[in-house]
């Protein structure tokens, strides 16, 4: 892979949207966009049948009151092991570490999940069976970071690669256009080094807004949804552009605001169990829906 990728000479602008009369969508990519529609339908479905399994467990549960019964005292809060403090570079040397064992065992179906914090932290027991998961997400990370350590993983062989980027770019002020060239070199990147591979572009997800408890809430607070919503049409249309899918995932987790379910996050950007929950379901049903045919 050449040192440095140079972005593509048609960028996709900010104000840019591709239509019907602008350019006719192929076949495949109508499929796609059923296939999301499904996606979302079937993951609301799973979702109540979810709520409603918790809430008959809880009921059962719930202990007889008491004259004698005192209630418990909260849990205190897991305490964070050194490996949560790592640096960038520390974090940058494990998953190297991590993908040269990938590459030298060549698992079956071995599937990447590329990213930010939210990808570093899905649990591990919650990532969909089936597939042998390289996770390649590091705190903090922006569309250019990832870009510049994607050769960590080119030795692997993967089945299919996951995308999600973007929100940490926001958080530090970069441009719609700076993603879109960046996320569009990522694309065409992972295409020349992976040509075997399903290739995934997902949406960025919302955020909670005012109800946000994150640390950086402030910088939240300047980035409104409706320009999440706006750039994941970019990407979107980017998917289409550069032949890759595309998995929307903003629906699933945005309250009718369209804001960041509270009970799918644990600070109003990070994901809660719940949240990690969604996300696994759409992931399983994507998979069943797009990947099963070989990359075209």
């Amino acid at each position: 892979m050449p040192s440095q990728l140079k972005p593509a000479s048609n960028p996709v602008a900010p104000w840019r949207r591709v239509s019907n009369s602008q350019k006719k969508l192929p076949a495949w990519a109508w499929l796609s966009f059923a296939s999301n529609i499904l996606l979302l339908v079937t993951v609301f479905m799973l979702l109540l049948r979810y709520e409603s399994k918790l809430a008959e467990i809880t009921i059962k549960a719930e202990p007889v009151p008491t004259k004698a019964s005192t209630p418990k005292p909260p849990s205190p809060s897991p305490e964070l092991g050194p490996r949560h403090k790592w640096t960038y570079e520390q974090w940058v040397a494990q998953l190297r570490r991590e993908a040269d064992a990938a590459a030298e065992k060549k698992p079956e179906k071995l599937t990447v999940l590329a990213g930010d914090s939210i990808s570093l932290w899905f649990p591990t027991n919650m990532l969909p069976p089936g597939r042998y998961w390289l996770n390649q997400g590091i705190s903090g990370e922006t569309t250019e970071g990832l870009l510049k350590r994607l050769p960590l993983f080119d030795r692997t062989q993967p089945d299919a690669i996951f995308v999600m980027i973007g929100i940490n770019d926001l958080i530090r002020g970069i441009a719609d256009e700076t993603i879109i060239n960046n996320l569009r070199a990522i694309i065409q990147d992972l295409q020349t080094v992976h040509s075997n591979a399903h290739i995934v572009i997902q949406s960025i997800l919302p955020h909670s807004g005012a109800k946000s408890t994150w640390e950086g809430r402030k910088r939240l607070l300047q980035i409104p949804n409706q320009r999440i919503r706006s750039l994941n049409e970019q990407i979107a249309a980017l998917a289409i552009e550069e032949g890759v899918k595309f998995l929307d995932l903003y629906p699933l987790f945005a309250d009718s605001q369209g804001n960041l379910r509270l009970d799918l996050t644990t600070d109003g950007l990070h994901l809660s169990e719940r949240g990690y929950l969604v996300w696994r379901s759409a992931l399983q049903l994507f998979d069943n829906l797009e990947l099963s045919q070989p990359p075209v």
